[in-house]
């Protein structure tokens, strides 16, 4: 994995312990989840867009032109 040995993966994970301490991992691990869950489901989302309707997915929306707002001009005496 990565090129990394036991012992490496041990040193890394004592130095994340004793940097944010035994009561914080389980708060990281616990967004890391979250985090992934998320990625996961947008990714199947969009793949079952895709899967659906190819020719939708494939045209990028239509952006409508900016609308001009006119400008008030006051007679000059």
């Amino acid at each position: 994995m990565f090129g990394l040995s036991g012992g490496e993966i041990i040193l890394i994970l004592v130095v994340f312990l004793i940097l944010f301490g035994s009561k914080k991992i389980p708060e990281f691990a616990q967004s890391l989840g979250k985090g992934m869950r998320e990625f996961k489901k947008a990714a199947s989302d969009i793949q079952t867009e895709i899967e659906q309707d190819p020719k939708k997915a494939a045209t990028p929306p239509v952006q409508q032109p900016p609308v001009e707002t006119a400008q008030k001009t006051e007679p000059k005496n």
